[in-house]
């Protein structure tokens, strides 16, 4: 099978593997242990704190290691709510964002804060202007992801943080889809919180990464918690840190050439479906987007039994993030971008990855050809 499903799942480098194997044998210890085997697990992962954080450029201190990207979302919500000293309840975000953060945006509208939707335009990026015009005195926290996991739609975060710092306005940023592809300099970035994933990067599921903004004063969320300064209980697991922080070197080490070459198979794909450009309508702009991420519809043809012919043909796409899947509803990113249920329906999504090359996106343009041929009745299919 084709695997074209990158930015759900990528499968594990083989350095992040044998990375893996070697710390689950070598440094096996719980990392709290007081003996040598454990101090050798707690070695490891300091120095596995401090490789992440000089790929950040930021302080080992405000690297908090998680089971992922949820994880990692849900915690600095939590934190950077707990540790506010600015009074008030509302907050402000879009409908884009990760459902790890609009289900947990629904539970704090539940506790009382109140919510501000801010609508993004035809190619899913948010206005800073609009964001400046929702601001109110109680304003406490914006919530923005970096990279829609959708369409690709890169949001002007550091135009965000210079907007809110001198409000005293907290940042939260979900960078699960934009690390390892775009440069994230936490230095530039001033946001208060984000969070990042290993398993997008070509590394472990299971393991993630939290940055707080060490000028903050942080509370523990769990009290008397010993492993990772309270911010998440549980005994850590070093061995898949260890094996993360490896992919993120790989990745970091070839993300100028990734992109160019993503770009490069990108045009080409949309190339080769030139002839039914009537029939095709791919989402998002050709310059504020990753090009990893590739949204699109087939007019008159449900995402989801596009979805499903594509497997049939050994070809694994999605029909949005896996997260949301199985939902039977409406792409929440489409809506937002202005499309209707119905068009929102027929969405679906292509990711390239490492692993991907010229002749897999040529036979997948050469199928969805086929697909239409075989299901829609048009004048440019007869030709």
């Amino acid at each position: 099978m084709i695997y074209l499903d990158y930015s759900a799942t990528t499968p594990m480098s083989e350095e992040a593997l044998e990375t893996f194997v070697s710390a689950s044998k070598h440094y096996f210890g719980n990392e709290r242990s007081l003996h040598d085997v454990g101090s050798n697990a707690s070695l490891l992962l300091e120095t596995c704190r401090k490789q992440l954080a000089g790929f950040l450029n930021a302080s080992p201190a405000s690297i908090y290691f998680t089971s992922g990207g949820t994880e990692s979302n849900i915690l600095g919500l939590q934190t950077l709510l707990k540790s506010t000293k600015k009074p008030g309840r509302h907050i402000l975000t879009t409908t884009l964002e990760h459902s790890s953060i609009s289900n947990y945006v629904k539970v704090l509208e539940e506790q009382g804060f109140e919510v501000s939707y801010i609508p993004v335009n035809q190619n899913g990026i948010v206005s800073v202007d609009l964001i400046k015009k929702a601001i109110r005195d109680d304003t406490i926290l914006g919530i923005f992801q970096h990279v829609n996991s959708e369409i690709g739609a890169i949001q002007p975060i550091k135009d965000i943080a210079k907007l809110f710092k001198p409000l005293n306005i907290m940042l939260h940023c979900d960078c699960v889809q934009s690390f390892g592809k775009l440069d994230i300099n936490l230095a530039e970035f001033d946001v208060s919180s984000i969070s990042i994933s290993s398993h997008k990067i070509y590394g472990p599921k299971g393991v993630g990464a939290l940055y707080i903004n060490p000028k903050l004063t942080s509370q523990p969320i769990y009290p008397g918690t010993s492993h990772e300064s309270g911010i998440r209980p549980g005994t850590v697991n070093v061995p898949a840190i260890a094996s993360f922080v490896t992919a993120v070197g790989h990745i970091i080490n070839s993300k100028n050439h990734d992109q160019q070459r993503y770009l490069a198979l990108k045009q080409l794909f949309r190339y080769e479906l030139k002839d039914v450009e009537k029939l095709v309508h791919f989402e998002g702009s050709d310059v504020d987007c990753i090009p990893n991420i590739i949204g699109m519809r087939i007019n008159g043809l449900e995402g989801q039994f596009v979805m499903l012919e594509c497997n049939r043909h050994q070809f694994a796409i999605s029909t949005g993030s896996a997260c949301a899947i199985g939902m039977q509803k409406p792409s929440e990113t489409m809506l937002a971008i202005g499309r209707s249920e119905h068009e929102a329906k027929q969405f679906f999504r292509i990711s390239i990855g490492k692993y991907t090359n010229e002749e897999d996106l040529t036979k997948l343009a050469s199928t969805l050809k086929l697909i239409m041929k075989q299901n829609l009745l048009t004048e440019e299919l007869k030709k």
